[in-house]
């Protein structure tokens, strides 16, 4: 099956620096009448006509500037979203099944605002705003929903969150992260000694890590695993054993389940771990 990115297409398709020129240029392309439409959809689906697919993304590339202009409140280039918006009119195309019985542009739809709504959450802020779906679908009701400039007074979140079936809580919540805003971890190039100060990488210092010390413990903790192999390869092979059961298996054996093991007494399997203990220990501060 054809592949989103085999209906690439030129000219109109993709948005330049004039945006006005692309605009007029997608809507002049004829709008196709329900029968033109059915007739390409079903080369494309039964034939793999790709000239098929071509001529229906380019008749609906209109409906595409049109959704994007609905997005315009977010800061974001209007030609970055039209180019990720006729990626979503490519995908429905692929999938878009005449025998359903509606129109392309019903369908299409679902397919444009998804990746319309995916850039905006990807660009939008530098750390994500929303991950989980429920939060993706409260950031943008949450925009339309809000009546006035300024923060939702108590009643106005309660009537947001009946609104979207979320708790008051989770309004707030993400009401708090749309209003914050970006910035930079060090401070500008060109701030002075008034300014610098404040850039995040002066007051977040983490002083519950030290990296040369985190670094010292690593190569201690690795030269110790090191010299523990070399002192168990030291011991023969029962007392290897006893002290892997005991100490560094994890169902540690009892003295008396090595003592049936072996047919000896459970003080002579102690008598035997404490010698291997002391050997393992000489060998590691030798």
């Amino acid at each position: 099956m054809t592949t989103a990115k085999s209906l690439q297409l030129v000219g109109p398709a993709v948005p330049g620096r004039d945006l006005s020129a692309y605009v007029t240029s997608v809507n002049s392309i004829p709008v196709l009448t329900a029968e033109q439409e059915l007739e390409l959809a079903n080369q494309y689906y039964y034939e793999e006509n790709l000239e098929a697919a071509r001529q229906l993304v380019l008749a609906h590339l209109r409906f595409v500037v049109h959704m994007a202009r609905s997005y315009s409140g977010y800061g974001l280039s209007q030609a970055d979203l039209i180019q990720e918006g006729n990626v979503g009119l490519m995908k429905a195309v692929k999938r878009f099944n005449p025998e359903m019985g509606v129109r392309l542009v019903s369908f299409a739809v679902h397919w444009i605002k998804a990746e319309m709504h995916e850039f905006i959450l990807r660009n939008w802020r530098i750390v994500k705003i929303a991950t989980t779906k429920a939060q993706r679908k409260l950031f943008f009701n949450l925009r339309s929903a809000k009546k006035r400039l300024g923060w939702l007074s108590n009643d106005e979140a309660h009537a947001v969150a009946a609104d979207l079936g979320v708790d008051a809580s989770v309004v707030r919540q993400m009401e708090g992260r749309m209003s914050s805003y970006d910035t930079a971890f060090d401070a500008a190039a060109e701030a002075d000694d008034d300014e610098a100060y404040k850039a995040p990488a002066y007051y977040l210092q983490d002083d519950s890590s030290d990296m040369a010390l985190d670094i010292e413990e690593d190569q201690w903790e690795e030269e110790q695993n090191s010299n523990l192999y070399l002192a168990m390869g030291e011991l023969d092979d029962r007392s290897r054993d006893i002290i892997t059961s005991r100490w560094l298996s994890d169902e540690k054996a009892t003295l008396h389940d090595l003592a049936a093991k072996y047919s000896v007494s459970a003080e002579r399997i102690r008598q035997l771990e404490k010698n291997a203990m002391n050997k393992v220990r000489g060998a590691m501060v030798a």
